[in-house]
């Protein structure tokens, strides 16, 4: 079911991992953001649309990882949008004659069988220097930055005053790094000063997993994720609820456990090649 967070934007949350689709409604339609997870949701959200009279004209995906580049085919034709780093990382992708296997190995498996693969990915870069995103509808400023994936996208509607911030400030995820990137830690911090500095221009954050933030809450979830990366960077223990004993989720301790060793790792291949 869809929740107004501002007016004309829109958010449906899935089962898998609080996942939230956005929906933005411009003069002809809707741009949708980020459309998941299972065929089912999917096929619910389409007809919460129809019910709104609201076709689909345009998607974007904020970044490449398989459950944010998904579609359905009752979204209909309309093209499907990400920063061109965004792009060509998917494409690389799917130029792997087994991509979908490769995909698969990936997925949760108490949804893998409801996850439509086939119009997965299918999205056409932006200009590299596109600073508002191209449609009929209120203006929306693209937030480019290499934190968690190649050319991942924040999204603020400026005339609503939201953003919309992909995988970035959760209120049940921990920040996941970017751990192929030359500098994991630097990139988050970047993305997060960004962020700052936008801060004062939204009255509502949506992440891509978690709860809806409303007005007070952006910041402290800006600092909550940068006092989570400069303990990494420091080596000091994350005063962290998202990975402590009372973890949202359970699995999270270890994903940040492994986070510290591929760090570590990390730092000691640059020092033997230094």
């Amino acid at each position: 079911m869809l929740q107004e967070v501002a007016e004309g934007v829109l958010v449906h949350e899935s089962a898998f991992i609080q996942s939230n689709s956005v929906v933005v409604q411009g003069r002809d339609g809707v741009l949708l953001i980020d459309p998941g997870i299972t065929s089912g949701e999917m096929a619910d959200l389409a007809n919460d649309l129809r019910r709104l009279g609201q076709p689909v004209v345009a998607g974007f995906s904020t970044h490449p990882d398989w459950d944010h580049v998904l579609w359905h085919p009752d979204f209909g034709d309309a093209p499907r949008y990400g920063t061109a780093r965004c792009a060509a990382s998917i494409r690389g992708v799917l130029a792997d004659p087994d991509w979908k296997d490769r995909v698969a190995e990936g997925l949760p498996p108490e949804h893998a069988d409801e996850i439509p693969m086939d119009l997965l990915g299918l999205i056409t870069g932006l200009p590299a220097d596109a600073a508002h995103f191209p449609w009929d509808g209120p203006g929306i400023r693209i937030i480019e930055h290499q934190a968690h994936a190649p050319g991942h996208a924040a999204l603020l509607i400026e005339e609503r005053r939201v953003l919309v911030a992909g995988d970035m400030l959760s209120d049940i995820l921990m920040p996941f790094l970017d751990l192929e990137a030359a500098d994991p830690l630097g990139d988050y911090l970047a993305a997060l000063r960004l962020f700052d500095g936008v801060a004062d221009d939204a009255d509502a954050v949506i992440p891509g997993h978690g709860s809806v933030g409303g007005a007070g809450q952006l910041r402290a979830r800006i600092e909550q994720d940068r006092e989570y990366v400069q303990a990494l960077r420091d080596g000091r223990v994350p005063d962290d609820p998202r990975v402590g004993p009372s973890a949202p989720l359970d699995w999270l301790p270890e994903v940040h456990d492994w986070q510290l060793q591929r760090l570590a790792q990390k730092s000691q291949g640059g020092m033997t090649s230094g």
